[in-house]
Protein backbone atom coordinates (compact mmCIF):
# COMPACT_ATOMS: atom_id res chain seq x y z
CA UNK A 1 0.00 0.00 0.00
CA UNK A 2 1.40 3.21 -0.90
CA UNK A 3 2.42 5.66 1.78
CA UNK A 4 1.17 9.34 2.08
CA UNK A 5 3.69 11.76 2.75
CA UNK A 6 3.68 13.90 5.72
CA UNK A 7 5.15 17.18 6.22
CA UNK A 8 7.09 16.56 9.39
CA UNK A 9 8.79 13.68 7.87
CA UNK A 10 10.76 16.08 5.91
CA UNK A 11 11.68 17.73 8.87
CA UNK A 12 12.65 14.88 10.54
CA UNK A 13 14.78 13.88 7.82
CA UNK A 14 16.21 16.99 7.50
CA UNK A 15 17.28 16.98 11.22
CA UNK A 16 18.64 13.26 10.92
CA UNK A 17 20.41 13.73 7.89
CA UNK A 18 22.34 16.85 9.63
CA UNK A 19 24.23 13.97 11.32
CA UNK A 20 25.61 13.49 7.73
CA UNK A 21 27.25 17.48 7.62
CA UNK A 22 25.35 18.04 4.30
CA UNK A 23 26.72 21.98 3.01
CA UNK A 24 25.89 24.01 0.48
CA UNK A 25 27.82 23.17 -2.91
CA UNK A 26 28.21 19.82 -2.15
CA UNK A 27 27.36 16.64 -4.09
CA UNK A 28 25.18 14.19 -2.49
CA UNK A 29 23.65 10.66 -4.04
CA UNK A 30 20.89 8.87 -2.78
CA UNK A 31 21.69 5.42 -3.46
CA UNK A 32 18.61 2.96 -3.61
CA UNK A 33 17.28 0.36 -5.62
CA UNK A 34 14.31 -1.19 -7.00
CA UNK A 35 13.03 -3.10 -3.72
CA UNK A 36 13.80 0.21 -1.66
CA UNK A 37 11.17 2.01 0.45
CA UNK A 38 10.04 4.66 -2.04
CA UNK A 39 9.17 7.22 0.83
CA UNK A 40 12.68 6.91 2.39
CA UNK A 41 13.84 7.71 -1.32
CA UNK A 42 11.62 10.52 -1.98
CA UNK A 43 12.03 12.00 2.16
CA UNK A 44 15.83 11.64 1.65
CA UNK A 45 16.08 13.93 -1.65
CA UNK A 46 13.29 16.41 -0.19
CA UNK A 47 15.51 16.73 3.27
CA UNK A 48 19.12 16.92 0.57
CA UNK A 49 17.16 19.84 -1.38
CA UNK A 50 16.22 21.90 2.01
CA UNK A 51 20.63 21.88 2.83
CA UNK A 52 21.21 23.52 -0.24
CA UNK A 53 23.43 20.10 -1.54
CA UNK A 54 23.73 19.09 -5.24
CA UNK A 55 21.51 15.58 -5.18
CA UNK A 56 20.99 13.25 -7.69
CA UNK A 57 19.72 9.83 -7.39
CA UNK A 58 21.26 6.22 -8.55
CA UNK A 59 18.83 3.86 -8.65
CA UNK A 60 19.71 -0.07 -8.92
CA UNK A 61 18.29 -3.17 -9.80
CA UNK A 62 17.93 -4.91 -6.91
CA UNK A 63 19.54 -8.43 -7.58
CA UNK A 64 17.61 -11.76 -7.22
CA UNK A 65 17.77 -13.41 -4.33
CA UNK A 66 20.57 -15.78 -3.84
CA UNK A 67 19.63 -20.02 -3.65
CA UNK A 68 18.33 -21.28 -0.27
CA UNK A 69 17.91 -19.97 2.98
CA UNK A 70 16.47 -16.23 3.01
CA UNK A 71 18.79 -13.52 3.96
CA UNK A 72 17.38 -10.29 6.20
CA UNK A 73 19.12 -7.82 7.96
CA UNK A 74 22.78 -8.47 6.83
CA UNK A 75 23.54 -4.91 6.37
CA UNK A 76 24.93 -6.42 3.08
CA UNK A 77 23.50 -4.77 0.00
CA UNK A 78 23.91 -6.92 -3.27
CA UNK A 79 22.53 -3.80 -5.11
CA UNK A 80 25.99 -2.45 -6.53
CA UNK A 81 27.40 -5.94 -7.20
CA UNK A 82 31.15 -4.84 -7.09
CA UNK A 83 30.10 -2.83 -11.06
CA UNK A 84 33.51 -0.17 -11.21
CA UNK A 85 31.67 2.46 -12.87
CA UNK A 86 28.93 3.20 -9.99
CA UNK A 87 31.77 2.19 -7.37
CA UNK A 88 33.79 5.41 -9.35
CA UNK A 89 30.87 7.37 -10.42
CA UNK A 90 29.59 7.41 -5.82
CA UNK A 91 33.48 7.84 -5.11
CA UNK A 92 33.42 10.86 -6.41
CA UNK A 93 30.74 12.47 -4.52
CA UNK A 94 30.91 14.52 -1.18
CA UNK A 95 28.11 12.14 0.35
CA UNK A 96 26.58 9.12 -0.18
CA UNK A 97 22.63 8.75 1.32
CA UNK A 98 22.29 4.73 1.42
CA UNK A 99 18.59 3.85 1.11
CA UNK A 100 19.36 0.54 0.23
CA UNK A 101 17.51 -2.42 1.80
CA UNK A 102 20.02 -4.15 3.17
CA UNK A 103 22.45 -1.27 3.28
CA UNK A 104 26.01 -0.66 2.83
CA UNK A 105 27.35 -1.25 6.27
CA UNK A 106 28.97 -4.89 5.58
CA UNK A 107 29.07 -4.14 2.03
CA UNK A 108 32.01 -5.45 -0.34
CA UNK A 109 32.02 -1.88 -2.27
CA UNK A 110 32.48 0.04 1.54
CA UNK A 111 35.71 0.59 2.01
CA UNK A 112 36.26 1.85 -2.54
CA UNK A 113 33.55 4.25 -2.12
CA UNK A 114 34.84 5.79 1.64
CA UNK A 115 38.59 5.66 0.12
CA UNK A 116 38.44 8.97 -1.81
CA UNK A 117 36.61 11.49 1.25
CA UNK A 118 32.87 10.75 0.41
CA UNK A 119 30.70 10.38 3.05
CA UNK A 120 28.58 7.28 3.32
CA UNK A 121 24.70 7.76 5.37
CA UNK A 122 22.70 4.74 5.69
CA UNK A 123 19.37 5.43 6.11
CA UNK A 124 17.91 1.98 7.87
CA UNK A 125 14.98 0.41 5.96
CA UNK A 126 12.05 1.24 8.55
CA UNK A 127 8.96 2.83 8.02
CA UNK A 128 8.91 6.34 8.66
CA UNK A 129 7.36 6.61 11.72
CA UNK A 130 10.26 4.93 13.17
CA UNK A 131 12.28 7.90 12.37
CA UNK A 132 10.07 10.58 13.10
CA UNK A 133 9.80 8.50 17.16
CA UNK A 134 13.61 8.28 17.00
CA UNK A 135 15.70 11.70 16.97
CA UNK A 136 18.76 12.60 17.70
CA UNK A 137 19.60 13.50 20.91
CA UNK A 138 22.32 15.84 22.19
CA UNK A 139 25.52 14.02 23.43
CA UNK A 140 24.75 11.05 22.65
CA UNK A 141 27.34 10.51 19.77
CA UNK A 142 30.11 11.26 22.36
CA UNK A 143 29.06 9.25 24.84
CA UNK A 144 29.03 6.44 22.36
CA UNK A 145 32.98 7.59 21.82
CA UNK A 146 33.22 7.18 25.19
CA UNK A 147 32.31 3.69 25.93
CA UNK A 148 34.17 2.79 22.66
CA UNK A 149 37.39 4.49 24.20
CA UNK A 150 36.54 2.18 27.27
CA UNK A 151 36.01 -1.18 25.70
CA UNK A 152 39.46 -0.36 23.42
CA UNK A 153 41.02 0.49 26.73
CA UNK A 154 39.99 -2.70 28.70
CA UNK A 155 41.44 -6.05 28.63
CA UNK A 156 37.76 -8.25 29.63
CA UNK A 157 34.25 -7.91 29.18
CA UNK A 158 31.99 -10.03 31.68
CA UNK A 159 28.57 -10.46 30.38
CA UNK A 160 26.10 -12.14 33.33
CA UNK A 161 22.44 -12.51 34.40
CA UNK A 162 20.40 -13.90 36.59
CA UNK A 163 18.78 -16.33 34.08
CA UNK A 164 21.94 -17.86 33.75
CA UNK A 165 24.11 -16.04 31.03
CA UNK A 166 27.99 -16.22 31.62
CA UNK A 167 29.91 -14.96 29.20
CA UNK A 168 33.52 -14.12 28.78
CA UNK A 169 35.22 -11.84 26.29
CA UNK A 170 38.90 -11.53 25.97
CA UNK A 171 39.41 -7.71 24.48
CA UNK A 172 43.59 -6.93 24.29
CA UNK A 173 43.43 -6.40 20.85
CA UNK A 174 39.55 -5.47 20.27
CA UNK A 175 39.06 -1.88 19.23
CA UNK A 176 35.53 -0.08 20.22
CA UNK A 177 33.38 1.52 17.81
CA UNK A 178 30.55 3.45 18.91
CA UNK A 179 28.39 5.77 16.74
CA UNK A 180 25.30 7.75 16.44
CA UNK A 181 25.06 8.35 13.46
CA UNK A 182 27.57 10.76 12.82
CA UNK A 183 29.27 10.77 9.55
CA UNK A 184 30.72 14.57 9.26
CA UNK A 185 34.29 13.86 8.34
CA UNK A 186 35.45 12.66 5.09
CA UNK A 187 35.60 8.53 4.61
CA UNK A 188 33.94 8.30 7.69
CA UNK A 189 30.56 6.31 7.66
CA UNK A 190 27.25 6.96 9.75
CA UNK A 191 23.37 5.24 10.25
CA UNK A 192 20.35 5.64 11.28
CA UNK A 193 18.98 4.28 13.85
CA UNK A 194 21.84 3.71 15.85
CA UNK A 195 23.48 4.77 19.35
CA UNK A 196 25.55 1.99 20.58
CA UNK A 197 29.13 0.79 21.81
CA UNK A 198 30.75 -2.64 20.47
CA UNK A 199 33.71 -4.23 19.45
CA UNK A 200 34.41 -7.16 16.85
CA UNK A 201 36.48 -9.54 18.83
CA UNK A 202 39.95 -11.53 18.23
CA UNK A 203 39.82 -14.73 17.05
CA UNK A 204 39.38 -17.48 20.00
CA UNK A 205 38.23 -14.38 22.66
CA UNK A 206 34.67 -15.54 23.45
CA UNK A 207 33.81 -18.41 25.59
CA UNK A 208 30.65 -19.16 27.70
CA UNK A 209 27.10 -19.48 27.56
CA UNK A 210 24.13 -16.97 26.60
CA UNK A 211 20.70 -17.87 28.27
CA UNK A 212 17.52 -15.92 26.08
CA UNK A 213 14.56 -15.30 27.77
CA UNK A 214 11.07 -14.45 26.75
CA UNK A 215 11.02 -10.71 25.58
CA UNK A 216 14.63 -11.13 24.05
CA UNK A 217 14.89 -10.63 20.22
CA UNK A 218 15.54 -12.05 17.18
CA UNK A 219 15.99 -9.68 14.75
CA UNK A 220 16.76 -12.34 11.98
CA UNK A 221 13.29 -13.53 12.29
CA UNK A 222 11.73 -10.56 13.53
CA UNK A 223 10.58 -11.91 16.75
CA UNK A 224 10.98 -12.02 20.22
CA UNK A 225 12.17 -15.07 22.23
CA UNK A 226 8.69 -16.66 23.88
CA UNK A 227 10.96 -19.56 25.27
CA UNK A 228 13.94 -20.32 27.03
CA UNK A 229 17.35 -21.10 24.75
CA UNK A 230 20.76 -21.61 25.70
CA UNK A 231 24.09 -20.73 23.64
CA UNK A 232 27.01 -22.70 24.66
CA UNK A 233 30.26 -21.00 23.22
CA UNK A 234 33.84 -22.33 22.70
CA UNK A 235 36.64 -20.15 21.58
CA UNK A 236 33.97 -17.94 19.34
CA UNK A 237 31.91 -20.18 18.52
CA UNK A 238 28.25 -21.90 19.37
CA UNK A 239 28.59 -25.27 19.94
CA UNK A 240 25.56 -26.09 21.17
CA UNK A 241 21.92 -24.50 20.90
CA UNK A 242 19.33 -26.07 24.13
CA UNK A 243 15.80 -25.46 24.26
CA UNK A 244 12.60 -28.18 23.77
CA UNK A 245 10.87 -25.38 21.60
CA UNK A 246 10.14 -23.60 18.87
CA UNK A 247 12.60 -20.21 19.33
CA UNK A 248 15.47 -23.19 19.68
CA UNK A 249 14.32 -25.49 16.73
CA UNK A 250 14.21 -22.13 14.24
CA UNK A 251 18.00 -21.44 15.38
CA UNK A 252 19.40 -24.39 14.79
CA UNK A 253 17.65 -24.73 11.50
CA UNK A 254 18.75 -21.50 10.69
CA UNK A 255 22.45 -22.20 11.47
CA UNK A 256 22.36 -25.23 9.98
CA UNK A 257 21.89 -23.74 6.71
CA UNK A 258 25.30 -22.00 6.18
CA UNK A 259 28.91 -22.97 6.87
CA UNK A 260 31.00 -22.89 10.02
CA UNK A 261 31.67 -19.33 10.46
CA UNK A 262 27.93 -18.46 10.56
CA UNK A 263 28.38 -20.47 14.57
CA UNK A 264 30.91 -17.49 15.07
CA UNK A 265 30.91 -14.25 16.95
CA UNK A 266 30.40 -11.20 15.14
CA UNK A 267 30.37 -8.85 17.43
CA UNK A 268 29.61 -7.35 21.22
CA UNK A 269 28.43 -4.29 22.49
CA UNK A 270 25.60 -2.70 24.67
CA UNK A 271 22.71 -0.06 23.31
CA UNK A 272 23.04 3.78 24.13
CA UNK A 273 19.82 5.18 22.52
CA UNK A 274 17.50 6.88 25.43
CA UNK A 275 14.49 6.78 23.10
CA UNK A 276 14.74 3.24 21.22
CA UNK A 277 12.36 0.80 22.71
CA UNK A 278 12.73 -2.92 23.39
CA UNK A 279 8.72 -3.45 22.55
CA UNK A 280 8.40 -1.83 19.25
CA UNK A 281 8.60 -5.58 17.75
CA UNK A 282 5.14 -5.36 18.88
CA UNK A 283 3.86 -2.48 16.55
CA UNK A 284 4.50 -2.94 13.20
CA UNK A 285 3.83 -5.84 10.73
CA UNK A 286 7.55 -7.11 9.63
CA UNK A 287 7.35 -5.59 6.14
CA UNK A 288 7.18 -2.40 7.90
CA UNK A 289 10.27 -2.62 10.23
CA UNK A 290 13.77 -4.07 10.12
CA UNK A 291 14.37 -3.86 13.92
CA UNK A 292 17.09 -1.69 13.91
CA UNK A 293 15.65 0.48 16.97
CA UNK A 294 16.02 -2.83 18.98
CA UNK A 295 20.17 -3.15 18.45
CA UNK A 296 20.40 0.33 20.23
CA UNK A 297 17.98 0.74 23.27
CA UNK A 298 19.67 1.57 26.19
CA UNK A 299 20.88 -0.81 28.47
CA UNK A 300 20.74 -3.98 25.77
CA UNK A 301 23.26 -6.30 25.04
CA UNK A 302 24.02 -7.01 21.92
CA UNK A 303 25.37 -10.28 20.97
CA UNK A 304 26.24 -11.03 17.10
CA UNK A 305 27.03 -13.86 15.18
CA UNK A 306 28.30 -14.23 11.37
CA UNK A 307 30.73 -12.31 9.43
CA UNK A 308 33.97 -10.94 11.72
CA UNK A 309 36.17 -8.45 9.54
CA UNK A 310 38.11 -8.24 12.80
CA UNK A 311 38.31 -12.39 12.98
CA UNK A 312 38.89 -12.73 9.04
CA UNK A 313 35.45 -14.73 8.58
CA UNK A 314 32.92 -14.12 6.08
CA UNK A 315 29.65 -15.67 5.93
CA UNK A 316 25.70 -14.40 5.25
CA UNK A 317 24.77 -16.46 8.09
CA UNK A 318 23.72 -13.92 10.76
CA UNK A 319 21.69 -13.28 13.81
CA UNK A 320 21.33 -9.79 15.97
CA UNK A 321 20.31 -10.80 19.25
CA UNK A 322 19.64 -7.57 21.60
CA UNK A 323 19.07 -9.33 25.22
CA UNK A 324 17.64 -7.53 28.33
CA UNK A 325 18.16 -7.57 32.25
CA UNK A 326 22.03 -8.34 31.56
CA UNK A 327 25.15 -7.11 33.32
CA UNK A 328 27.82 -5.79 31.12
CA UNK A 329 31.21 -5.41 32.93
CA UNK A 330 34.61 -4.25 31.66
CA UNK A 331 37.68 -5.46 33.96
CA UNK A 332 36.93 -5.30 37.65
CA UNK A 333 35.13 -1.36 36.90
CA UNK A 334 31.60 -0.70 37.70
CA UNK A 335 29.46 -2.73 35.11
CA UNK A 336 28.68 -0.22 32.58
CA UNK A 337 25.10 -1.86 32.22
CA UNK A 338 23.66 -3.58 35.33
CA UNK A 339 20.60 -5.82 35.46
CA UNK A 340 19.80 -3.65 31.91
CA UNK A 341 20.25 -0.63 32.91
CA UNK A 342 22.90 2.13 31.90
CA UNK A 343 25.21 3.53 33.87
CA UNK A 344 24.34 7.09 34.97
CA UNK A 345 27.54 8.86 33.49
CA UNK A 346 26.52 7.19 30.10
CA UNK A 347 23.85 8.41 30.02
CA UNK A 348 22.33 11.21 28.04
CA UNK A 349 20.86 13.82 29.85
CA UNK A 350 17.23 14.89 29.74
Amino acid sequence: MPVSLEAQWIDRFEEMLALAGPKRGEVAAVLCERASRPVLVTLAELALQRTGVTTFRVTLNTPAAPPGVPLRSTGTSRAIGGVRQVVDALARCDLIVDVTVEGLLHAPERAALLAGGARIFMIGNECPEVFERLRPASGLHELCLKGAAMITQARAMHITSVAGTDLQVRLGNSAGRGSAGSATVPGSFGYWPAGLCLTHPAPGSVSGRLVFMPGDANLAFKRYFEASVTLALEQDYVTNIAGDNLDAELMRSYFAAFGRDAYAVSHVGWGMNPAARWDVLTMYDKSDTNGIELRAFAGNFLFSTGANEAAGRFTDGHFDLPMRNCTVQLDDDEPVVRAGVLRADLRVMA
